[in-house]
């Protein structure tokens, strides 16, 4: 097949690579069921998607998937840790442009997307909003060619709707990440797995009989917090949400400020979104030996320079940079402080993902169809995509449901009856 221009570590990988992907084919049913009807439908037809996603196997049979509807389609890393060479390469073998590289520099980073941007989108799909950012901000002669967009992660929707508010933002976005097909399964049941996956990789520490800090109790949180408790952890979630903090609670978890939790931790995870969660009195407090990870989209949740102020670093192993502090203590950050479970690990499993990108998919088609009735904002995935995704997947887990009979249905719309 043709290569398109691209930018990768090594294309001799691209084997390796395609191999890899179809493994993660066999556990995205859903997906591959929308890539066959596309394929022979072609409903992406004259589009041009440029997708700024982790650059995983999971993320390739989405690609896959929009260029089988018949899109012309460049991927760029949405993280410079993400990337995934041997699928990059791959990528690039079958036809897509690929520009991203494992490890690449924050001036690499940005290039990356403006070549996956010349070729003119006309849909973007975004992982943290970086796309988007860079549209508006350098490259707005690309604005009058692109119908719309979608987001995957919370982060990125978070910023959308600022610049939605603020009148700024150019083009309508559909918010992935708010589909209950997303939210409540990639990232409670995805980055729960995941990220103690990376912290494993990392560090091969043993979790049980250990006190794990869990900063946020979002969906992600729920997540961390419920897979390090079956590992034998003990666990302390950090919120500024009262609503949160109760359900933390409920759960049974226990639940305080971080400067409570930092010298009783000896593994911290931040998956909050916001920054500054961990600042330099956190780790000042924190003990000697502490591990500290984070699983939101930016590596900004926690301070890093507070920290490079405090230690001198050094490399105790891959993934791991040891700080020493002046009284000898050491606190190790994982994976540069960015996403661990992508930074060390190969990110969220693809039955998880398979939902994700089953919304994508069909996300993207719908763009095409409708985009002309939206107005410059973020938008919800309609309910009978989300309803047809969680379909989709439970006929492929050999899974059945009820159905209302005409009389159920009518007394569920109706007032008239009561007790």
């Amino acid at each position: 097949m043709p290569i398109l221009t691209h930018d990768v570590r090594d294309l001799s990988l691209s084997e390796t690579g395609l191999r890899r992907i179809a493994w993660a084919a066999r556990d995205m049913p859903v997906l591959r069921a929308i890539r066959e009807r596309f394929a022979k439908e072609r409903p992406l037809d004259g589009q041009r998607v440029t997708a700024c996603l982790h650059v995983t196997t999971e993320t390739a049979n989405l690609l896959a998937t929009l260029k089988d509807g018949g899109a012309e389609v460049a991927v760029c890393a949405s993280n410079p840790l993400s990337t995934q060479d041997d699928v990059a390469a791959a990528l690039a073998s079958m036809g897509i442009g690929a520009y991203c590289i494992k490890g690449e520099d924050q001036d690499t980073y940005y290039k990356h997307i403006n070549q996956a941007l010349d070729i003119r989108p006309t849909i973007t799909m975004d992982d943290g909003a970086d796309t988007v950012g860079v549209i508006h901000s350098e490259r707005r002669e690309l604005i009058p060619d692109i119908i719309a967009g979608t987001e995957e992660t919370t982060t990125g929707v978070i910023r959308l709707k600022a610049m939605a508010k603020d009148g700024v933002l150019a083009y309508p976005i559909v918010a992935i990440n708010d589909a209950d097909t997303k939210h409540m399964f990639d990232n409670r049941y995805g980055t729960g797995q995941s990220t103690l996956d990376g912290i494993l990789r990392a560090t091969n520490v043993l979790l049980a009989g250990k006190t794990l800090v869990v900063a946020g109790y979002g969906w992600c949180g729920k997540g961390v917090a419920m897979r390090a408790r079956g590992m034998g952890a003990s666990v302390i979630v950090t919120e500024i949400d009262p609503i949160k903090a109760i359900e933390a609670l409920m759960d049974g978890f226990r639940v305080m400020p971080m400067d409570a939790a930092a010298p009783i931790g000896d593994v911290f995870i931040t998956v909050t979104g916001c920054k500054d969660v961990i600042v330099g009195r956190h780790f000042e407090a924190m003990k000697d030996g502490a591990l500290v990870a984070n699983s939101g989209h930016f590596n900004v949740e926690i301070d890093i320079p507070a920290l490079e102020r405090l230690g001198t670093k050094s490399v105790a192993r891959e993934f791991v940079g040891e700080y020493t502090f002046q009284n000898g203590k050491r606190v190790y950050l994982l994976g540069e402080g960015r996403l661990i479970n992508l930074a060390a690990a190969e990110g969220h499993p693809a039955s998880v993902m398979d939902m994700s990108f089953a919304n994508q998919a069909l996300c993207a088609e719908w763009l095409v169809k409708n985009h002309g009735s939206l107005g410059k904002e973020v938008v919800r995935v309609p309910i009978e995509i989300d309803r047809q995704v969680a379909t989709l997947k439970l006929a492929s887990m050999g899974a059945k449901i009820d159905e209302l009979t005409p009389e159920q249905a009518k007394y569920l719309e109706s007032w008239q009856e009561g007790t």
